[in-house]
């Protein structure tokens, strides 16, 4: 009877915390707080064990449940718990749905799904249904019908989802964020992003090591390389766009006040991930995989119009040669930050006209983005910086995890995902048609409207 009791709380705290706008409301919910997550983990592959460790470090989350079908993947992900002395969990392999089994278990109150990207949006809503909390990791939907299941899925149980995206808590971009929140580039117009990522020695490996290992993928690879890669043969458009309209979305207060409008996307040709193959030690042009063709365009690009007014650039270029960067750029009436390179407060360039005495030259971005630096960058920086992708992945862990113990309102929830996943299907589509202009559904029916900006408004998670 507690454990379903437990669960009601969850439930109905979550909820109530999205719901209630009054201070008095807040704080009476507030005082009533669980101690303890119970997690249970879909998908155990390398993306899983950053967000393991994350978990498994706090005295105030349990992983009692883990789920994948692949032997290997299991082993791995049980040396993470040996790495922090947790006890060992339930393990549930027995093929691609075992998983369900998993969401039967009463003492799991929330799931983090880390699988291939098809699994996503089924997992979840089975995840919802058997009344479980979600959190699930990055991609874009396989259909637009996807982000309305989720969405309807959740407002039917009652049950929040977070969009784990990472690159929201990037060091840099916090402190933008926090720059454009005291006005300093004035009113917004223009950002970019992206995934500007060369991931030839991901998509294709020797079956035995995961990275930069050969030219297999399908059955006969290992990680990634199983599942991702026939994207690229199969889908033309934004495969990954929410590492770049993240961080920008929190900084033009999408969903909340603002929203994306409607798309239009267009690809080049495909040539790397060809050249990579005959080129490759490991391959050669009378291999087999040489006669793969690929549909996905080296590089594409997708515009997006939003309410009020400004346009967000996504570039999706991971399949010819080239350094890690994202490729940021937020631009507004007084002034423009870009970055380059994987992130660094040092790693960027700023113009401020103004404070700048309209010198129309860069300015290093360390000195401003030091002395701008994010609240919860200035409190948790050195706990931070020992865990995945350069810190980013602690925060995503910790603003699940306190958002679910206080009750409150996740800071990416099932409207974020669902506009953010969209742009994937939208671009295939804008891609098929010659570039045609798509129409971005209102997911959240109007709530965006009178929604506020709540990602990271202090330095509580």
């Amino acid at each position: 009877m507690y454990k379903l009791d437990r669960r009601v709380f969850l439930q109905q705290s979550i909820m109530a915390g999205a719901a209630l706008s009054l201070p008095n409301q807040i704080n009476a919910l507030a005082s009533s707080k669980i101690n303890k997550v119970r997690i249970g983990m879909i998908g155990v592959g390398f993306r899983s064990h950053e967000h393991m460790g994350n978990f498994l470090q706090r005295n105030d989350v349990e992983i009692t449940a883990i789920a994948d079908p692949q032997q290997r993947s299991i082993d791995d992900a049980l040396k993470v718990f040996k790495k922090y002395n947790r006890a060992k969990p339930a393990i549930y392999k027995n093929g691609d749905y075992d998983y369900q089994n998993l969401l039967k278990r009463d003492d799991v109150d929330a799931v983090v799904i880390c699988t291939p990207w098809e699994g996503h949006i089924p997992q979840g809503i089975d995840a919802l249904n058997a009344g479980k909390i979600v959190g699930m990791e990055v991609c874009g939907a396989m259909k637009l019908q996807d982000c309305w299941d989720i969405v309807n899925t959740s407002e039917k149980t009652k049950l929040p989802v977070m969009m784990m995206e990472n690159v929201c808590y990037r060091r840099d971009i916090m402190a933008v964020l926090n720059m454009v929140r005291q006005g300093m580039f004035g009113e917004l117009i223009h950002t970019q992003g992206g995934y500007q990522h060369d991931l030839r020695g991901v998509l294709f490996n020797d079956g035995v090591t995961a990275y930069n290992s050969g030219v297999e993928f399908g059955p006969k690879a290992y990680s990634e390389a199983q599942w991702r890669t026939n994207h690229y043969i199969n889908r033309n458009a934004e495969l990954y766009p929410t590492h770049g309209v993240g961080p920008v979305a929190m900084m033009m207060d999408i969903n909340r006040g603002n929203r994306m409008t409607k798309l239009s996307s267009v690809s080049t040709k495909a040539r790397g991930l060809h050249k990579y193959i005959v080129e490759h030690p490991k391959g050669g042009a009378a291999h087999p995989n040489a006669k793969v063709k690929f549909k996905e365009g080296d590089v594409v690009n997708t515009q997006i119009q939003c309410a009020n007014g400004e346009t967000i650039l996504l570039t999706h270029d991971t399949s010819l040669p080239r350094p890690y960067n994202i490729g940021f750029r937020v631009q507004g009436t007084e002034g423009l930050w870009q970055d380059f390179s994987t992130g660094g407060l040092h790693q960027g360039f700023i113009y401020m006209e103004k404070k700048m005495n309209k010198s129309h030259k860069w300015d290093n971005t360390e000195k401003w983005l030091s002395e701008y630096d994010h609240p919860l960058w200035k409190k948790f920086g050195q706990k931070a910086n020992s865990a995945g992708h350069g810190g980013m992945d602690f925060f995503v862990d910790h603003a699940f995890i306190e958002c679910i113990k206080r009750g409150t309102e996740f800071p990416m929830d099932v409207y974020d995902l669902a506009s953010w996943y969209a742009i994937t299907p939208l671009s295939e589509k804008s891609i098929m048609q010659g570039g045609q202009v798509q129409k971005i559904p209102d997911f959240s029916r109007g709530k965006w409207q009178s929604k506020k900006p709540i990602f990271a408004m202090g330095d509580d998670y």
